[in-house]
């Protein structure tokens, strides 16, 4: 049975004839029909209420996706002190080992909304989250628990990484082109931020009242009832859209266009660095400064290592704001500069070992990671304009909107990247140096691509990308 809402009074012959907003029918399973974002008068009268709503729940399920996404960013580096016999190279990996899976999530995950429809999805992604969650608190329950069992826990919490994709996939549906960049910029901000709330709260909660030990296990047990409440409150408050549906040809036609890989080097750079440092931030604060690892306060622990998610977080949104008065690529040039002089210092002033300076370099170096993402991610949609003639017509939107799931997913795979340079270059000089001067000349040639495509070229540069 339907329920038909329409939104504005039929016409009659006494009033004047006016272009009545699209009528909306809701069907069971909270499905909708005829949804039109961009019909002013359906947007105006309920569109975006139920836009809204449907908004704020997928950033907390996103949020929570960040969160597990993370955890095994921080408990992994507790693991040793807890009775569990572990190289660091096993460390490594099990920090790692999230973004790997997560990343190869982001792309089925980004068609699975137009298939089972957002509402739908978002339950199921949630729901998922219970495995990664459950089988830390079964793994960590037990220090004779064996790597490759740790492992594979661990690379479940990949399911946390793909949740981003089919987030960011459903919110572009729901809002009109000319609101649809603070939203989705809201939903990306609300998940990066479950990064610094997961690396904040973790060590408090499982060294609190534990006297000599750590209660690992709470580590997952804190985030079920908030996967519960999100499935629930998914299933009550969001909604599916029929007229969702997934664009596999623009897909296909975004990966034929050589930008999409050249723009996907620069969101590894940017926010392949955010991910990738904010996963190993509490490894390197541990090897390098182990008195500051974990700074009693009362009866628990706090890690200072969930300041650079936070700030990294926090940035991003300024990066697309200075691209909207400057030009995203003179803003990713920036950004690079800025993270390859940072990285120097840090690599210079390691030997002091000064734990604040080493804080305060890290905190400038998220804050560049966040502009750059924000910046990166601004470039993509113009240059695909511009690349189609500046015309934005259905053709170019639809690709460019293929290339910024696609680029969000190649961009997180610096989340595998970066540990395990840092890992790579441990095991082979027992120093993290070799890896810091790999990043220095990454960033210089990310900082030199970026300008001789995006800033020196005449027939991008005048469109102020």
């Amino acid at each position: 049975m339907t329920q038909t809402v329409s939104t504005a009074p039929a016409a009659t012959s006494e009033t004047p004839t006016t272009t009545a907003p699209a009528a909306l029918t809701m069907r069971p399973g909270r499905w909708i029909d005829g949804w039109d974002a961009e019909d002013t008068g359906q947007w105006e009268s309920e569109g975006r209420a139920i836009a809204r709503r449907n908004l704020n729940w997928s950033i907390f399920a996103e949020f929570l996706g960040f969160v597990v996404w993370q955890l095994w960013s921080i408990v992994a580096v507790t693991l040793p002190m807890a009775g569990f016999d572990l190289s660091t190279g096993e460390i490594f990996w099990l920090i790692s080992i999230p973004s790997l899976v997560g990343a190869t999530l982001r792309i089925p995950y980004s068609f699975l909304v137009p298939k089972f429809g957002g509402r739908n999805w978002t339950i199921i992604s949630a729901g998922l989250l219970l495995a990664p969650t459950i089988a830390m608190v079964v793994c960590v329950s037990n220090p004779e628990t064996p790597f490759p069992v740790l492992l594979g826990a661990a690379a479940l919490a990949g399911f946390g990484g793909g949740n981003f994709a089919s987030s960011m996939s459903n919110i572009t549906f729901f809002y009109p082109q000319r609101e649809k960049g603070w939203a989705l910029g809201l939903n990306a901000a609300g998940g990066n931020l479950g990064a610094a709330v997961a690396q904040f709260v973790v060590p408090i909660v499982i060294t609190i009242g534990a006297g000599a030990t750590l209660n690992l296990p709470v580590a997952g047990w804190i985030w079920i009832p908030f996967i519960l409440i999100a499935m629930i409150g998914a299933a009550r408050y969001m909604n599916n859209l029929s007229n969702a549906k997934a664009d596999f040809s623009g897909s296909a036609a975004a990966l034929k266009e050589p930008h999409l890989w050249l723009l996907s080097l620069l969101y590894i750079g940017t926010f392949g660095s955010f991910i990738g440092f904010a996963s190993v931030f509490p490894k390197l604060i541990a090897d390098q400064f182990p008195e500051f690892s974990a700074i009693a306060i009362g009866g628990a622990s706090v890690s200072l290592a969930f300041l650079g998610a936070l700030v990294g977080s926090l940035a991003r949104p300024y990066g697309g704001r200075l691209s909207d008065r400057f030009g995203g690529a003179r803003i990713t040039m920036l950004a690079f500069a800025a993270m390859a002089l940072i990285t120097v210092a840090v690599l210079l002033t390691l030997p002091l070992a000064s734990f604040w300076l080493f804080l305060g370099l890290f905190l400038l170096l998220f804050a560049s990671a966040g502009i750059g993402n924000g910046s990166t991610y601004r470039m993509v949609p113009i240059v695909f304009a511009v690349r189609g003639g500046g015309t934005g017509d259905v053709s170019t939107q639809r690709k460019s909107a293929a290339a910024l799931g696609l680029i969000s997913a190649i961009g997180a795979y610096g989340g595998f990247l970066i540990p395990q340079a840092l890992n790579l270059s441990f095991q082979s000089t027992g120093t993290y140096a070799a890896a810091f001067i790999g990043f220095i000349a990454a960033y210089a040639l990310l900082l030199v691509l970026t300008w001789a495509v995006y800033v020196r070229s005449s027939k991008l540069s005048d469109h102020k990308i």
